[in-house]
């Protein structure tokens, strides 16, 4: 461990030399683009540890440069695939999971930290239990509530971790689990080192962990300045091989049309998740390649269940019938996405379109509030974030249609904008009626849509904005996970859905497609619908 550590300030790593300018220096653009390529459209992360955060494109960007996990997603058939893992069994009762890890895996060498040794069952005992044991010295550092493992309710599934020997590792879970290892292959459940932990904790340094990262990745930290700019470099030891460039540079100083005109300017090469106005500009540009992604996402408008004004169901059903679907995608969507019958996207094997429970009738939706508000208004507030997505374009036009078709039906809808709408910020949210939000997906499976969106344990995690929680429709995903019968699990979520329908704790909007734009220089760089991948195979060709 160098004394540098304890100067440098969180947040700020190795800045002793201006670099980038914001990345508005044409000369060292240029220089860095010689090495490697610069990658826009994201946020400035307040950590590099994915177990610390929640849907956060900046970090889960950053993740697969860094770290690694003991699984990944094969890019054609999108199953769990090795990766520091190199094989696994399974116990007859699919309860016990045993990993064979590789060998030879080298953890970064950094001016914080030189390690003495390969990757062992010890780094991956110390990464899963410092989530699941509220007894471990590093559980409560920076104030970690691990949103996502809370959401799919990971430490109430994962009773243990072992070690079996050097590069043998068990998994004991609390029952059998279909999902487990579809969640081992997301970007959240990377491997730490321990030593460099155990370093940390005998210097008192505990939370530098999440802010001067170590891990086994393609590429590792060089330079960090807070809204600037993010300098990663090339790992000569990774595991498999040695990126094909030297550097890759995070260009975080801004968004929205600043990172597209950086993109035209070509002082970007990479634009991520450009937002749906920005698309036929990119497309008249023939140095530019437009990538589309597979929809596995969802908007909707999350409705607080709690509240008096909306704690019946037929009240929510009546709001959602009010809503035209179709005109949302045609004024907003521009023929990029698809409208929301379910939860789940068309392509999801589990998705049960209900036309029916989900459909827009404006007559019915009508006759229901005069049921039951006995000629009493309805006025309501919907919370809507100011930035975009691009499967989630345009919130504000999406709030303004809304706020049309609810006037239609005699409900007045105030809306309310802020810079930015998480669902950990539920405690802001409930000072509104509704909240309008998405969901990409970190797997295939349903039941990451259905579990971190409406269990009650992402209610009880301050994660299920809508505050319901229903203990048969909970048992329905539980018996969901445990079956390895398709059919039988199909159906299962098909009765789930049911629930949601009759129960309406959201109102889905669209499936919106997403897209990333590259400079048409750059080859290798893979796209996935559940997050970015690594960029260990990406390259320049002229």
């Amino acid at each position: 461990m160098t004394s540098n550590l304890r100067w440098q300030p969180i947040g700020l790593l190795l800045i002793a030399v201006a670099f980038l300018m914001g990345c508005t220096d044409n000369s060292q653009v240029e220089r860095v683009r010689q090495e490697g390529f610069i990658y826009c459209g994201q946020g400035s992360p307040r950590f590099f540890n994915p177990q610390l955060v929640d849907n956060d494109i900046a970090t889960e960007a950053l993740s697969p440069q860094l770290f690694d996990a003991l699984l990944q997603f094969d890019s054609k058939t999108m199953e769990p695939s090795p990766h520091l893992a190199q094989s696994w069994t399974v116990s007859e009762d699919g309860r016990e999971y045993t990993f064979e890890l590789r060998r030879d895996v080298h953890f970064h060498h950094t001016p914080w930290f030189t390690p003495t040794r390969t990757m062992n069952a010890q780094d991956v005992v110390f990464s899963f239990k410092r989530i699941i044991d509220s007894q471990h010295p590093y559980h409560y550092v920076n104030s970690a509530s691990y949103p996502w493992f809370a959401a799919i309710n990971f430490s109430n599934t994962l009773d243990d971790v072992i070690a079996l020997s050097d590069h043998k590792v068990l998994f004991k879970l609390s029952k059998a689990d279909n999902t487990f290892l579809s969640n081992l292959s997301t970007v959240y459940p990377v491997i730490h080192s321990a030593e460099y932990a155990n370093q940390l904790a005998a210097l008192d340094e505990k939370h530098i962990i999440d802010t001067h990262p170590v891990g086994t990745g393609s590429f590792k930290l060089k330079e960090f300045k807070h809204h600037d700019y993010i300098r990663l470099t090339r790992n000569e030891n990774y595991w498999k091989s040695p990126a094909k460039m030297q550097q890759v540079v995070f260009d975080v100083s801004s968004r929205g049309t600043g990172s597209l005109s950086k993109l035209l300017s070509n002082q970007c090469d990479v634009l991520y998740s450009p937002i749906m106005s920005q698309v036929p500009v990119i497309r008249e540009h023939t140095e530019l390649e437009l990538v589309k992604v597979p929809a596995m996402n969802i908007s909707f408008i999350a409705l607080q269940t709690s509240n008096p004004k909306l704690n019946h169901p037929d009240i929510r059903k009546a709001l959602s019938l009010a809503i035209n679907r179709e005109n949302i995608i045609d004024t907003v969507y521009f023929d990029n996405g698809e409208a929301a019958y379910s939860l789940l996207p068309s392509g999801s094997w589990a998705s049960n379109r209900d036309t029916i429970a989900v459909r827009f009738d404006p007559n019915y939706a009508s006759a229901l509030l005069a049921e039951h508000l006995n000629g009493q208004p309805l006025n309501l507030t919907l919370w809507v974030p100011a930035s975009e997505l691009s499967y989630h374009p345009s919130p504000r036009k999406v709030a303004e249609l809304v706020q049309s078709d609810f006037a239609d039906v005699g409900v007045n809808l105030s809306v309310v904008f802020e810079d930015r709408v998480q669902r950990n910020h539920r405690h802001s949210s409930q000072q509104y009626d509704m909240v309008l939000s998405s969901w990409n997906a970190d797997t295939p499976d349903p039941d990451n849509f259905f579990r971190p969106l409406l269990s009650c344990d992402a209610n009880s995690a301050g994660l299920n904005v809508s505050t319901w929680c229903n203990p048969d429709f909970d048992f329905l995903l539980d018996l969901a996970k445990e079956t390895t019968e398709s059919r039988y699990r199909k159906n299962l979520y098909y009765q789930a859905q049911v629930i949601v329908n009759d129960e309406v704790p959201l109102i889905p909007l669209a499936h919106g497609v997403q897209f990333q734009a590259k400079h048409y220089s750059i080859e290798g760089l893979r796209v996935s619908p559940f997050n970015t991948e690594s960029f260990e195979n990406v390259y320049r060709e002229y």
